[in-house]
């Protein structure tokens, strides 16, 4: 009897001592999950596991190759499948040279079992770019076969990289960034939400995570939009991803992932990553008062003419976005950033994404820029009164503060009876438009954007208490060279970098202002076209060039071959560097 009593005193010693355990583990996790995230994330949003975060990210895959010697951390992080061509991104080592065309091959091969022989063949990529991923490279490589896998190896007969997860244009989470406020701004592709509307943010959930490639994601933590619209979700950025061992950072290949989920369904795919990006002291003036962003596809022709005139006018920094440019675009803004014009060149290969390429470059833009006027490089600003643009903005913003944008009417000139390209450039070749004005163009302050950023290329949404001015046509207004000569206008053929506008070549709103008038949907040249589009003569903005940038000797204008005039480009190079407050 006394042996059974002292039997049960063990038997309740260890279950105290088990549930006691517990209680110790719980305790534990619980306030490990309490650093690791913020109030609001462990009582709003669903965490699995919390954990799994304070552990290591998933190795990135090595090389599977021929060629010994070779580094094995190069590898392909993934594969985006565009209409008519796929996105490899590729990581290498950053201390690494980066590869240029001549390095790579675009690789592709079957893998289907039922093929009697696998087949293979190598093709030249299209272009080999820097992402603004540190240490990652993005391969351009033709359009893949159905039935094969495309892939990235050295030449000539190096290592061939092993294939990573591919992942389908029409449904991605493609870009994210982390705003001052901490929330993250994602860039999605596939949620047909209504153009120009905020959709109701509760229906959706923002998640992070590493492994999205199954269709269950592991490593996943969930949290609020706040806001939603057409392809951008604001979201609330976890703090464990702000502050943790793994957050976002941009030489870090293995740094955490975003994507967007509609409550209910799959989570979308993604290749986007959110980048910290160093943000002034709000308090420091900023460093450019008039910026420029704009997007562009083989305009590398016409790139010298647009910027140095409208840095005649008062434009100081240019933030140029390229969509798969397959011209020289990227030596000749080379060259005029080391001729002192502040012009960068932004990969940006999301295809009919340009309302999300303006939010994007907004965003950018915000720190260093007071106004920033979003225009396509055939947009020219003239100002018929003589004034600069900053003499515009004071004018129109010292008697109200709350005004925050300038919304300016287009004119569309014709090809003013040319059949080819001017000498001179656009702005003194083609003086004959249309005489009404079609849509406006906006300079905004970025400060006062709304949170959506929900633009229509054309404007921006605005926060509550500013408001926009629509600027007399006498003050300002933009000469938009939209049909020219047959040889450039038959380019947009191709392809449209705009969201809400069809190729040419579809049968779909062939109304649309943004085709020719009665032009149809083929690319074939009507026998009347230098003609058409001529209503108006227009010499304003050409007699203008004329007398402040031509040669008086020659004639010649600063973005021709063979202009010479030192004097007025030494002036002009000091009146550069002056704006950029290095004089």
């Amino acid at each position: 009897m006394k042996d059974r009593r002292k039997r049960n005193d063990i038997v309740v010693s260890w279950s105290r001592f088990f549930w006691c355990t517990v209680f110790v583990v719980f305790a534990c996790v619980f306030f490990s999950g309490f650093t690791f995230s913020t109030f609001r994330l462990l009582f709003g949003e669903v965490l699995k596991p919390v954990v799994v975060l304070k552990c290591r990210a998933p190795p990135a895959k090595a090389i599977s190759g021929e060629t010994p010697g070779t580094d094995s951390s190069i590898s392909i992080r993934e594969v985006v499948m565009l209409p008519d061509q796929a996105l490899v991104f590729l990581n290498y080592p950053s201390p690494s040279r980066l590869f240029t065309k001549e390095d790579l091959a675009c690789v592709f091969y079957t893998t289907s079992s039922s093929a009697t022989k696998p087949r293979r063949f190598k093709r030249s990529p299209i272009s080999v770019d820097a992402s603004e991923d540190s240490g990652v490279q993005i391969v351009r490589c033709p359009f893949t076969p159905r039935g094969f896998t495309v892939s990235v190896g050295l030449k000539p007969k190096g290592r061939n990289f092993r294939a990573g997860p591919r992942h389908e244009w029409d449904s991605l989470a493609y870009e994210a960034l982390i705003d001052r406020d901490n929330t993250t701004v994602v860039f999605v592709k596939g949620l047909n939400l209504k153009r120009e509307r905020v959709s109701v943010a509760s229906k959706f959930e923002c998640v992070y995570g590493w492994d999205f490639t199954s269709p269950n994601p592991k490593f996943v933590l969930r949290s609020e939009v706040l806001s939603i619209a057409q392809e951008i979700v604001r979201c609330k950025t976890p703090l464990s991803v702000l502050s943790g061992p793994h957050r976002p950072n941009i030489s870090n290949h293995n740094s955490v992932k975003v994507s967007v989920r509609m409550k209910g369904r799959k989570t979308l795919k993604t290749v986007a990553r959110p980048k910290i990006r160093h943000i002034p002291d709000p308090m420091t003036r900023k460093q450019h008062e008039m910026c420029v962003c704009t997007m562009v596809r083989n305009q590398a022709r016409f790139l010298k003419e647009w910027i140095m005139y409208h840095s005649e006018i008062g434009v100081q920094r240019w933030y140029i976005y390229d969509n798969n440019s397959d011209d020289d675009l990227d030596s000749v803004a080379e060259s005029l950033y080391n001729s002192n014009y502040n012009v960068t060149r932004h990969a940006w290969p999301w295809v009919k994404t340009q309302e999300a390429g303006f939010a994007h470059c907004a965003l950018r833009a915000r720190d260093t820029c007071e106004w920033v006027g979003f225009i396509d490089v055939d947009e020219f600003i003239h100002l018929p009164t003589g004034l600069f643009l900053h003499d515009v903005v004071a004018n129109q913003t010292q008697y109200n503060n709350n005004v925050a944008e300038l919304r300016t009417s287009c004119y569309s000139f014709g090809p003013s009876g040319l059949r080819r390209v001017p000498a001179h450039g656009v702005m003194v070749g083609y003086t004959c438009r249309v005489a009404i004005a079609e849509r406006h163009k906006s300079f905004v302050r970025p400060e006062a954007l709304n949170s959506s950023l929900i633009n229509v290329v054309h404007h921006f949404h605005l926060r509550d208490g500013f408001e926009y001015v629509n600027m007399d046509r006498g003050v300002m207004v933009i000469n938009h060279y939209k049909y020219q000569v047959w040889e450039v206008f038959k380019e947009k053929f191709y392809r449209r970098v705009a969201t809400y506008v069809a190729d040419w070549q579809d049968d779909q709103n062939v109304g649309s202002k943004d085709r020719a008038p009665g032009l149809g949907t083929r690319a074939v040249e009507p026998p009347d076209w230098p003609n058409r589009f001529c209503e108006v003569t227009d010499t304003g903005l050409r007699d203008r060039v004329l007398r402040t940038f031509a040669d008086p000797k020659t004639h010649l204008l600063p973005w021709e071959k063979g202009y010479t005039n030192n004097k007025n480009k030494t002036e002009r190079t000091k009146a550069a560097r002056k704006r950029k407050g290095l004089l």
